[in-house]
């Protein structure tokens, strides 16, 4: 089976510049998730809403360890994920582009 979560949009603190470390900022998750289907279902309102709280209360400093961490917890949820392919766009860091930086993950258990 493969979740989607497109375009969860919400404001936190993430980034290194003094100005994102005090003003939240509009950030955009996207995420592929793969499990195996047996008996027990993911509930994907609970995917979005680990994500959401996680980023809320972490204050990451990179896109880079929010995507670790965003991995790392979602696997601990829900250890029937095979693959994690998640994508965090912070849309007005910028004022002519949008930046995005995106990671796969696959998990052997």
């Amino acid at each position: 089976m493969t979740i989607y979560v497109e375009d969860l949009k919400f404001q936190c603190i993430l980034g290194i510049l003094d100005f994102e470390r005090m003003i939240p900022q509009d950030v955009i998750i996207n995420l592929t998730l793969k499990y195996k289907f047996k008996d027990e279902f993911i509930n994907y309102a609970l995917v979005a809403k680990l994500i959401e709280s996680k980023m809320k209360k972490k204050k990451f400093f990179l896109i880079e360890d929010a995507l670790a961490n965003l991995s790392k917890n979602l696997k601990k949820e829900f250890p029937q994920i095979k693959k994690i392919n998640l994508k965090i766009t912070k849309p007005s860091i910028m004022p002519n582009c949008t930046v995005s930086v995106c990671k796969k993950y696959k998990f052997k258990s």
